[in-house]
């Protein structure tokens, strides 16, 4: 993305900070891009198609303030980073947060390992209500303090296995393959999770953003809110209108044209 306007994506984040392609600058972008760029699905629900072409995603995501799923978020800060001077590999994972124990899942999930003198990391600006707010060391059996949560890699066979601590034990979000991949691999895992009738996708409204020390995430009409201690507060969007107001306000979004006859068509379970 030799023609990637870094300017204007540190507009859209709000960062002002130093360019060189340090451990520093690289925590300060992974924290700001989450909180400002949301996660959100609203293509696939749309029926929209997904590009992951690099003029593509920064038009969506920095020039019309539109958010976007994994790979968008991903391919974005990526290309970031690449500019910036950052030796970046992209792998895939395959989710297991809220996968029963034993159930394989595909590798759909895209993140990113960042090359610096004090090692490997891994960055990831795009898993929902559990995106990372800080690259961790691509390091296992090390507990790293991120500003939302204690996070882990341990190894699985010749993979790595990313946990967040809860209350009292360690659960998996997800398992990197240790095979590098390409943007065709991309291709083929976007258009399934845009346009296949099993995606999750495609079929629900997914949101999720932090603020501050809060975590805000939304699953169709359910709004829940985060907090350090552990608590969750929820709500429920009465209607289409309560909705749209939720996604402007606590999500920052800029709802696209249409929107508005997919939401009315939500499951209100």
């Amino acid at each position: 993305m030799t023609d990637l306007d870094l300017s204007s994506y540190f507009a859209r984040i709000g960062y002002s900070g130093q360019q060189a392609p340090t451990l520093g600058t690289l925590q300060a972008l992974h924290r700001l891009h989450p909180s400002a760029i949301t996660f959100e699905n609203l293509d696939p629900l749309m029926k929209r198609p997904v590009s992951l072409e690099p003029g593509a995603v920064e038009s969506k995501l920095v020039e019309q303030g539109r958010g976007g799923y994994c790979y968008e978020q991903n391919t974005l800060f990526a290309s970031v980073l690449r500019r910036l001077g950052y030796a970046v590999a992209e792998f895939s994972a395959s989710v297991q947060w809220g996968v029963p124990e034993g159930v394989a899942r595909p590798r759909t999930h895209m993140v990113l390992r960042v090359g610096l003198p004090e090692g490997d990391y891994l960055a990831d600006v795009g898993f929902g209500r559990l995106t990372l707010t800080a690259p961790l060391r691509w390091q296992p059996d090390l507990e790293q303090r991120t500003p939302h949560g204690l996070h882990r890699l341990v190894c699985v066979g010749d993979e790595l296995q990313l946990q967040v601590r809860l209350v009292d034990h360690w659960a998996p979000i997800y398992q990197v393959s240790p095979q590098e991949r390409t943007p065709a691999d991309w291709e083929v895992a976007n258009r399934f999770s845009a346009t296949h009738p099993d995606s999750i996708f495609t079929s629900n409204l997914i949101v999720a953003r932090p603020v501050g020390d809060l975590i805000y995430a939304l699953l169709n009409h359910r709004l829940s809110i985060h907090h350090p201690n552990g608590t969750v507060e929820r709500h429920t969007a009465k209607d289409p209108c309560e909705l749209a107001l939720l996604l402007q306000n606590r999500f920052g979004m800029r709802l696209p044209e249409g929107f508005e006859h997919v939401i009315e068509r939500l499951p209100k379970g």
